[in-house]
């Protein structure tokens, strides 16, 4: 048995052996990870932002979200001609991201409602308008927001962020206290719908639902500079879901955009930045 051991073809030619083995093996997995990026490759290029989980469905079963009726004749809506776009540059350039408010002044709330009628007008993916729009005008509800933003604020800023994020911050001297949040008299919570539901109970699937709640946000910028109130955009880190239960806003939806709405408070004072020019933003080809 021994001379039959010691003579093995195996143990003599073991080198050769394990080499083919790792040869195998290494092809198996190039071929393996080709197969992968293969897949990866014929994916929609932005898929990733449609934010949505497809199913496998019978194709004769599916049933469009809109209803299915003839289109109508385009109507142009108003404009501001003459130099209707100059004038609204003209406009947009004058707003400033403002963190103190006069909280002894108070815009109507048919204003804020106007700005929002406006904001809802917005393009989106599928025409789903993935958007809730919270006012919160009550001090209470206001003070809890606030409690609930400093908290995590406060761990964001010590250990969350990075110290370089924190360092390009301090020119505009921003830190984890925000009066703002209470003294506004509004505040609007943006909240992005990844889902809704149709008049029948069906699951409305949200296409692209970050992207199309950020256009109506820009919208509502632009209404709010137009009524002549200021406002600051902020992203409260770490804060979505305990602001989506403080509203008791259903799971579906998820926090995008946090403003505070009002007038500057006397005296306000805002960071001297400058713009970059058309020419540092503006390709022509």
């Amino acid at each position: 048995m021994e001379d039959l051991f010691n003579s093995s073809k195996l143990l003599k030619h073991w080198p050769s052996v394990i080499l083919g083995l790792i040869v195998a093996l290494s092809i198996k997995y190039i071929k393996e990870y080709k197969r992968k990026r293969s897949i990866n490759a014929e994916k929609l290029a932005g898929e990733e932002d449609i934010a949505v989980d497809f199913t496998q469905e019978d194709q004769d079963a599916l049933q469009p979200a809109l209803e299915e009726k003839p289109h109508v004749p385009f109507v142009p809506g108003e404009n501001l001609n003459p130099d209707g776009a100059r004038r609204f540059y003209e406009l947009m350039r004058g707003r400033r991201s403002v963190r103190s408010f006069d909280a002894n002044r108070k815009p109507s709330i048919h204003v804020i409602e106007d700005c929002i009628r406006a904001a809802g007008t917005a393009p989106s993916g599928a025409h789903t308008e993935p958007w809730t729009f919270c006012v919160v005008e009550q001090s209470a509800v206001k003070q809890a927001v606030r409690e609930l933003v400093e908290q995590e604020e406060h761990i964001n800023y010590s250990t969350r962020m990075h110290a370089q994020w924190v360092t390009d911050l301090r020119p505009l001297k921003t830190n984890a206290t925000k009066p703002y949040l209470s003294e506004a008299p509004f505040l609007i919570l943006m909240f992005k719908q990844t889902h809704g539901t149709t008049p029948d109970g069906r699951k409305k699937l949200h296409y692209y639902n970050e992207i199309s709640t950020s256009i109506a946000a820009g919208f509502l910028l632009c209404a709010l500079q137009a009524a002549g109130l200021c406002s600051l955009v902020t992203t409260p880190l770490n804060c979505g879901p305990a602001l989506r239960r403080l509203l008791d806003r259903p799971a579906n939806e998820k926090l995008l955009i946090l403003l505070a709405v009002g007038y500057a408070a006397k005296g306000c004072q805002v960071p001297d930045l400058q713009r970059k020019s058309l020419q540092d933003i503006l390709v022509k080809y």
